[in-house]
């Protein structure tokens, strides 16, 4: 895409993802929800865009397995377009935490959209490393779970209700552990296998586009430490119930 239809269709993306925050309005939410109003429509937002990313980027590498043996200058319409896609859903949820949310409470989500957003413009406007990028979309495989997990927290639903002693559904048990294996499979892995490939071609690549990649893998690492140490704390050695929607 030239950068004309790039801009049309992270624009379209945008107002994509607030139309269906806004629907999200009207639709019927659970009780235990209602004072959480904002932040059971941001965690449906985002579930929809980490299904629709992570199985479109599954499917561009199932289409064109020849995107992972040039990650730098190889990229297809298919491609170029998800990361157009995900661009226009972190403009939308950058904003709509920053306007909702208080900085204290938020800065870490800002951070994360920040540096994501600067690697994928870089990669939709000099159309490289756009299948680099791809690969990052990978990570929105678990975040489907992560989501999923919040929802149910949300909704009061993590506790089953044939018992007077709080023991977690079934249910919310097998998302806890889904949760857990695709953290190491989606988030650990992936991002581990992306810092060996920048380290491998960290020749091949300008200074700042290195600090970038190395800045940007630095911080996902770090964020991924702290879900594991949360979401290990909160299902499995915690007698504490969280039911905030916050990991």
């Amino acid at each position: 895409m030239d950068l004309k239809s790039t801009l049309l269709v992270v624009g379209g993306s945008v107002c994509s993802f607030k139309l269906l925050n806004t629907i999200l309005r009207f639709l019927t939410t659970p009780e235990q929800a209602l004072n959480k109003l904002w932040r059971w429509r941001n965690i449906c937002t985002s579930l929809a865009h980490s299904s629709l990313s992570g199985a479109w980027a599954v499917l561009c590498f199932y289409l064109q397995p020849e995107l992972l043996e040039d990650l730098i200058s190889r990229h297809s319409l298919l491609s170029h377009s998800l990361v157009a896609v995900s661009t226009g859903y972190f403009i939308h949820d950058f904003l709509d935490v920053a306007l909702n949310r208080p900085c204290k409470q938020s800065w870490e989500v800002l951070l994360h959209h920040s540096t994501v957003l600067s690697c994928f413009g870089l990669a939709l406007t000099s159309r490289l490393y756009v299948g680099y990028s791809v690969v990052s979309l990978l990570i929105e495989i678990n975040s489907v779970f992560l989501h999923i997990r919040q929802l149910f927290l949300l909704s009061g639903r993590r506790n089953r209700t044939d018992t007077t002693t709080p023991r977690p559904s079934v249910t919310y048990s097998v998302t806890s552990w889904l949760t857990l294996a695709t953290l190491f499979v989606f988030r650990v892995c992936t991002v581990s296998w992306m810092t060996r490939w920048l380290v491998a071609h960290s020749e091949h690549m300008p200074r700042f586009v290195l600090t970038m990649g190395a800045t940007g893998l630095s911080l996902i690492s770090i964020m991924n430490v702290v879900l594991l140490y949360r979401l290990i704390r909160a299902d499995f050695i915690s007698n504490t119930h969280n039911t905030s929607g916050d990991l």
